[in-house]
């Protein structure tokens, strides 16, 4: 008898350590992006001819876990506001989608790993990963706080997923020069100053399109194509993960950095 009473205790702490496990694994960021919810934003990744079976969830969790604040700060709302807007500006730069593509336009983000137009922005330092990694300054400043030589192997963010992943946010949580962080914007963390307002330039999606390719797709007064894209999958995530998408969506009126 008191065998089997030492069994069944034996039982009940496996598994309450195996449901602690199991919570623990469903924190931060992995309990809003599951394993099913990465799949069902990314479904044709790794159709034909896309390269994007490259994008593991996994590799995606690992990197995450690498940069605390990422998808994790505030309230939940937040959290997923900044989630979406991540994937939404991720999805744009690795784009495969067309307009009566399979499940709709926005259906096709992480569709490529390395940049597609001919000939690349740089013959070296080309675009590489989810947010397109570009310029040797930014290989340099990333592999600098990721401890790698990015510099010397740039192929890294093209062949290793969870280094392409940990550059991507990277440049997310990191402010450029006068820009702000791209994560500081969603999480509602700047304030524009007096020179922003002037500017167009406000808290919402549209400011980390600005942060992002501003320079290309800002401030034209209408949205342009590569703007209109960003903002059609962030709200297809946002619909996804359950969060309103907020204001200034687009980035038409904000005028670019260095201009």
């Amino acid at each position: 008898m008191m065998r089997n009473v030492f069994a069944l205790l034996a039982f009940a702490g496996a598994a309450l350590l195996a449901a602690a496990g199991g919570a623990s694994a469903q924190q931060g960021v992995g309990s809003i992006i599951t394993a099913q919810m990465f799949e069902s934003m990314l479904s044709h990744r790794g159709d034909n001819p896309c390269q994007g079976a490259f994008y593991t969830y996994d590799a995606f969790i690992k990197a995450a876990n690498d940069f605390p604040d990422f998808g994790n700060t505030g309230d939940d709302e937040t959290r997923r506001r900044e989630l979406a807007a991540f994937f939404g500006q991720t999805s744009h730069e690795t784009n495969g989608g067309w307009a009566d593509a399979p499940g709709g336009p926005f259906a096709w983000g992480y569709c490529w790993v390395t940049e597609r137009n001919n000939p690349p922005t740089d013959p070296t330092y080309y675009g590489r990963g989810p947010i397109q990694l570009t310029h040797q300054y930014n290989y340099e400043l990333a592999g600098q706080v990721l401890q790698l030589d990015l510099v010397r192997n740039p192929d890294l963010v093209s062949s290793n997923p969870e280094v392409a992943f940990k550059t991507a946010i990277w440049f997310w949580m990191t402010p450029q020069n006068a820009k702000p962080s791209c994560h500081d914007v969603m999480i509602n963390n700047w304030a524009p100053s007096d020179d922003d307002r002037s500017l167009g330039r406000l808290p919402g999606y549209g400011m980390a399109t600005n942060i992002i390719n501003g320079g290309l797709e800002c401030g034209k007064g209408q949205p342009s194509d590569g703007d209109t894209n960003r903002v059609g999958y962030y709200q297809r995530y946002s619909q996804m993960l359950g969060v309103g998408v907020g204001d200034n969506l687009s980035c038409e009126n904000m005028t670019p950095y260095g201009q």
